[in-house]
This record gives structure tokens, C-alpha cells and sequence, in this order.
């Protein structure tokens, strides 16, 4: 005999439940963790871009001047948000601006009592074979984008820079750095400088040029043209890394430095999704995941006993009047109904009021409750009967057993 061949109907399913619970988890999980991670990204982001700010270690980033006021013990912050209207800034403030900031970026900052805005310089490319390295182009800065940038702070600024590698000296010319101040610097390439009727000179070149700068309408507003003595580039001279030092020390005093990086992409978000995973509303959002997981519990599995079907053609006497009631209601036959209507409510009485009894006994059950109704001093029963075998439709039969209910009220003292 030949083995029994399997049936359709024993074929084993395509996946297995255990493999859809995981399949669902696994979904849900991951998305979770999508959506935390999209709610924190500016957060999460390092600073392996290559950019010109203070979370970047490559040769225009300004990682080590964090660094280095770390290692002197100097207080030291690198801010992912912007203040309103700069308060709340203790210290000195300070500004790294790309080549795609906006003179209206720069608001938000107005109220800080000290900034320092580092121009840009540099355009670079970042190496696709070291993560986080750049190579460097050419000088980008222009004098109209730094007049553009620095308009609210002078009408006009102009950017030069010197031809070639050179090994310059700044010297103090007024502000935090008074005439007589010596910084010899090592060799920079393409020294930046800066001019403009809206701006007083803190630093200037052997030439004369201002390399820092102070704006003569928000004294509190410095510019250092040539970001070459903070940036990684140029803190690996000694010399230069001194006058960096210097210039940060003098500006920030006794307080601290807080490096701002919202000018660079790193701003942090208050985004809705940011807001549901954090206190107060942290709680709330927890209770709509157990929630949820109830739901999906209640799902997959069965609460309280199974229901069985019921039968198509019910059975039974309520069944059966259904069907007769249905079948008068199609065949607009409600109406003829009314004279039974009337022998049931008259029935009633009767066993209500004591009526059934003298029936029993041969009395007649019409007189009786025609007595009843005149001590009442309700309708006749005779003119209830009349008026409903003179019904002709549904409406009437309603009339009629609305009249039919309060003479019944009336005679047994129900409402009592």
C-alpha cells in the first residue's frame, strides 16, 4: 500500500504565530527607537563634519580652543541653543558663523554683554578616507559678505588678506588691549584682516590692520578677522596658540566661555516628539504606550467566554410572534388588530380590579366594566370597542391604543 498522499487542508502554514509576534515586536521596537532617535538627532550629531565650529577637531574646527580653556581651568560650555535675545549668556560669548549664515541669524545674540564673532576663512572639502579631516581650497571671505553679516553691528566692513605664508606681530591698540600689548605670532597663511568706518581697533597687524575689532555701536561686539589663531590649524604653533589664549582670556575676564554651535546646524529642537519624551508630558506618553500594548494584547487573545452562533431561524413563541407581527406589518393589516387590542385591555381590568372572578361566576363581564368606568368617571367601554373597529389604518390603531392605555390608567388607579 502507498503512503497516504497529504490534503491541502494539512499543509503547514507560511509562518508560524511565534514568527509574526516576533516580526511585530521587532517592528515596533524599531520604530520606537527611529523615532526617539529622530526627535534627538541635532543632539545626537558629533562634530565630525569638518565644519569651523568648536565640536570639530579638524584643522578649521575650534575643538581645541575648548580644549585648551579646559586645560587652564577655565569654564567652559559649547551651547546647542540659542538664548532669547542673548540673556541668560554668562561670560564671553562665542560666534562662529559659516559661509551660509544670515545677518538675521545673528539676532538672537544682540542682548549677550560680550560676543566674539569669528569670521570665516577657509572652504574645504572634507577627505572621504578620514572621517571628520578636510582639505583646504582657498579664502571664501569677502567684503560683501562680511558687510552683509555685520551690518547691524557697522554700516560697512571691509576683509583683506595678505599674499602668501607670513609670520606677523599683533600689537594692542585700544579696548581690552592696551597700546604697548606684544603678540608675536608664527607663520599664517593668508592673514585676514578686517576695516570699516564702524569699527575701533583692539589688535592690529604690523601694517596697521585690525585683526581684532570692536564695533563702535555695540561696544560689547568684537570680531576676530583671522580664525587661524583659535581654530586647530593654528593652535598647533605655540605662538599662535599664546595669542589665542590671550585674546580669550582678556575678552571673557573672570567668567566663562560658551562656544555657541546653533549657527552651525546643531541647534536643539523642541519638535513635538522631543516634547513627549521628556517631563512633564514623559509620563503621559507612557500611559499611551501601556495603552497601546494593552490593546494589542486584548487583540491576540480571547477575554471571557467564546460566543456561539445563533441559529438563522430563531425558534421559540417570541420567535414565532416576531414572524406573525412581521407578516401583518408586510400584508398593512395593523389596523384590524385594534378590536383584540381592546378585548386584552378590557382582560386586564378585570384581573386587575377583581373583574375575572364575577366573569367566572356568570356575571357579565361588559356591564361590570361599564359600572366601573361611570364610578371612574371614565369613557364607556362600548364607545372604545366602537371606535376601534372603525380604525382604518396604522395611525389609527395607534390613536385607539393610546386611548385604550389611560382608560386602563383611569380604571385601576395605577397612577396611584
Amino acid at each position: 500500500m502507498s503512503a497516504a498522499q497529504p490534503t491541502a487542508g494539512d499543509a503547514a502554514p507560511a509562518f508560524s504565530p511565534r514568527t509574526i509576534l516576533a516580526l511585530v515586536i521587532v517592528g515596533l521596537v524599531s520604530f520606537s527607537g527611529l523615532a526617539v532617535l529622530s526627535a534627538y538627532a541635532p543632539e545626537l550629531r558629533g562634530g565630525m563634519d569638518g565644519g569651523a565650529h568648536a565640536l570639530s577637531s579638524s584643522a578649521v574646527g575650534f575643538r581645541g580652543a575648548a580644549v585648551m580653556l579646559k586645560a587652564e581651568g577655565a569654564p567652559v560650555v559649547v551651547s546647542r541653543s540659542a538664548p532669547v535675545g542673548g540673556r541668560g549668556v554668562a561670560g564671553l560669548l562665542v560666534l562662529t558663523p559659516g559661509m551660509n549664515t544670515r545677518a538675521a541669524d545673528l539676532r538672537d545674540f544682540r542682548g549677550a554683554e560680550r560676543v566674539l564673532i569669528v569670521l570665516p576663512k577657509w572652504a574645504t572639502e572634507p577627505e572621504p578616507i578620514h572621517p571628520g579631516f578636510v582639505t583646504k581650497l582657498g579664502t571664501v571671505e569677502t567684503s560683501r559678505d562680511a558687510t552683509e553679516l555685520l551690518a547691524a553691528y557697522a554700516p560697512k566692513t571691509e576683509v583683506a588678506h595678505r599674499v602668501g605664508g607670513s609670520r606677523p606681530a599683533l600689537r594692542g591698540a585700544g579696548g581690552p588691549f592696551e597700546p604697548g600689548t606684544y603678540l608675536p605670532l608664527a607663520g599664517v597663511d593668508a592673514l585676514q584682516t578686517l576695516s570699516g568706518d564702524g569699527w575701533q581697533p583692539s589688535l592690529v597687524d604690523e601694517q596697521g590692520r585690525m585683526v581684532l575689532a570692536r564695533s563702535k555701536n555695540h561696544p560689547g561686539v568684537l570680531v576676530l578677522a583671522d580664525p587661524d589663531l583659535l581654530n586647530t590649524q593654528g593652535l598647533a604653533k605655540l605662538d599662535n596658540a599664546r595669542a589665542g589664549l590671550a585674546i580669550l582670556d582678556a575678552l571673557r575676564g573672570e567668567d566663562g566661555v560658551v562656544f555657541d554651535v546653533t549657527l552651525n546646524g546643531f541647534k536643539r529642537g523642541r519638535g513635538i516628539g522631543r516634547l513627549m519624551l521628556e517631563p512633564p508630558w514623559l509620563a503621559a506618553t507612557l500611559c499611551a504606550v501601556a495603552a497601546g500594548l494593552l490593546m494589542g494584547l486584548h487583540g491576540l487573545a480571547r477575554f471571557g467566554p467564546a460566543q456561539t452562533r445563533g441559529r438563522a431561524f430563531a425558534l421559540g413563541k417570541r420567535a414565532l410572534v416576531d414572524n406573525s407581527a412581521g407578516l401583518v406589518r408586510m400584508a398593512r393589516k395593523e389596523h384590524e388588530l385594534a378590536p383584540a387590542y381592546v378585548a386584552m385591555t378590557k382582560a386586564l381590568i378585570g384581573e386587575a380590579a377583581g373583574g375575572g372572578q364575577r366573569t367566572a361566576a356568570g356575571e357579565d363581564n361588559e356591564r361590570w366594566l361599564a359600572d366601573l368606568a361611570r364610578l371612574r368617571g371614565a369613557a364607556a367601554p362600548a364607545e372604545l370597542t366602537a371606535e376601534a373597529e372603525r380604525a382604518k389604518s396604522r395611525a389609527d390603531l395607534l390613536a385607539v391604543g393610546r386611548k385604550l392605555y389611560q382608560w386602563r390608567l383611569e380604571i385601576t388607579r395605577e397612577r396611584r
